[in-house]
């Protein structure tokens, strides 16, 4: 059977983003679990890449109680020519906000709602003050979907 491929698309301006987007990378390559995990930041991720994910995680901060622009901008390039090929892409969220994330929430949710994803869990909303168990919890959440992927579970 060919591995299957997690595209992790990480916004990750900041050292502590970079923390999170390695935690995701980390957790998606467990070495229990057999996928192939590709590692992209929004601006060079392509339609092509995400349609050839197998299953998609997102990581982008809370701007202005909004997603990055970086990430708007990775919807507004891929979000057509993905439409009809990737309805029901497995995918999950890690927002980092400052605040509470709800507008990032809402915007990304509204968005993959249109791209007929499937979401897998929760979405992880990492808020307030930088806590060093930020990088636990988006590990953790990369591997749930790297395992379940792996699993056929998505």
């Amino acid at each position: 059977m060919a591995t299957k491929t997690l595209l992790i698309v990480a916004h990750a301006p900041s050292p502590n983003t970079q923390k999170l987007a390695q935690a995701a990378y980390q957790g998606a390559n467990h070495p229990d679990i057999d996928i192939k995990v590709i590692l992209k930041s929004p601006q060079d991720t392509q339609p092509e890449d995400v349609l050839a994910a197998d299953a998609l995680l997102l990581g982008t901060t809370e701007n202005l109680a909004y997603m990055a622009g970086l990430t708007k901008d990775f919807f507004d390039r891929c979000y057509y020519p993905v439409l009809e090929k990737k309805q029901g892409l497995p995918f999950a969220l890690y927002i980092r906000a400052g605040q509470d994330g709800t507008g990032t929430k809402l915007a990304i949710k509204t968005i993959t709602t249109g791209l007929r994803w499937s979401w897998t869990q929760e979405v992880l909303i990492l808020q307030g003050e930088w806590q060093d168990d930020f990088t636990e919890q988006v590990e953790t959440l990369a591997m749930t979907l790297a395992a379940g992927l792996e699993a056929g579970i998505y």
